[in-house]
């Protein structure tokens, strides 16, 4: 799908100190990424980087590959307070349907409606490299599938509903 990004939303889409996700369509994104092989401390510098970036993205989920590295992990934070580090998540487990608004950190200001499942359940490391499950309903569930798609190279556009697409500024944008 070709973006066209108008001019009004151009700055939502520069890569800076302020901006540093990776934005569409860098290939990074339609990328596989590639499984973790030992939770280590690079790993959890790795999570924490991506900490610091979701919190000045004002984002409720973000996956490496959005900061340019090609490995499988998550960070989960649907209430905008607690994050959730996933390692090598893995959904073991789908239930029922929901159809909600999504947008995307790589694809700022543009928002549609995207059929997911309702309920899933994940298997995943924590930063430890212990082994934990989850399960998910409700946004959390959304945005656990939403990432997770990020590490197999898939954006919400390839799942929308064409004509649901529209812009807006994103919450807590410093350009609304």
């Amino acid at each position: 799908m070709e973006i066209v990004v108008p001019a009004e939303y151009k700055v939502l889409w520069e890569t800076n100190e302020q901006r540093p996700v990776v934005k569409y369509p860098a290939a990074v994104l339609r990328k596989v990424a590639e499984p973790v092989e030992r939770v280590n401390k690079e790993t959890r510098r790795l999570i924490e980087r991506m900490s610091k970036v979701i919190k000045l993205a004002n984002g409720v989920g973000l996956a490496a590959p959005q900061i340019g590295v090609s490995q499988r992990v998550i960070l989960v934070s649907p209430t905008g307070r607690e994050m959730l580090p996933l390692v090598n998540p893995e959904i073991t487990h789908r239930e029922g349907e929901a159809i909600n608004q999504e947008g995307c950190l790589s694809l700022p200001g543009l928002y549609g409606d995207v059929k997911r499942s309702a309920i899933v359940e994940v298997k995943a490391l924590d930063p430890g490299g212990k082994e934990v499950r989850y399960r998910f309903e409700g946004l959390a569930s959304r945005v656990v599938q939403h990432e997770v798609d990020h590490l197999d190279g898939i954006l919400f556009i390839d799942k929308v509903d064409v004509s649901t697409l529209h812009w807006a500024w994103p919450a807590g944008s410093d350009a609304e």
